[in-house]
């Protein structure tokens, strides 16, 4: 796999663990307000707290997904179909709730994939 594909496909594993990280361990934090452009009040909900929790395990195991597609089965196909998944998500967020998802969450698997393809 090339150094650039798997430059941008481990960024895009630490921007999933980020996210896991708000979600999971800073889900109060007013970083995570912001990032989610929620109100604090909002998030301190016990089942907005419940939801954003288990939302951050998911971000967390598609990080290692992505890092074990990388380092471990070394498969470009594999980081292609996550990437894929990641964007498709993105576009669902984009369209249901804020457009700029769309890059901010997509926008680094988009050039991943690019760079999977060529």
């Amino acid at each position: 796999m090339m150094i650039i594909t798997t430059t941008l496909g481990t960024l895009v594993a630490l921007e999933f663990f980020y996210i896991m990280y708000l979600e999971t361990f800073a889900t109060n934090s007013d970083r995570t307000s912001k990032v989610f452009d929620m109100d604090k009040n909002e998030l301190e909900r016990e089942s907005v707290n419940t939801l954003f929790k288990n939302q951050g395990v998911y971000n967390g195991l598609l990080a290692v997904m992505i890092l074990l597609a990388l380092f471990v089965f070394v498969s470009k196909t594999a980081l292609a179909v996550l990437m894929a998944y990641i964007i498709l998500v993105a576009i669902y967020g984009g369209i249901t709730s804020n457009p700029k998802i769309i890059f901010m969450q997509g926008g680094l698997a988009i050039i991943t994939l690019i760079s999977c393809i060529f």
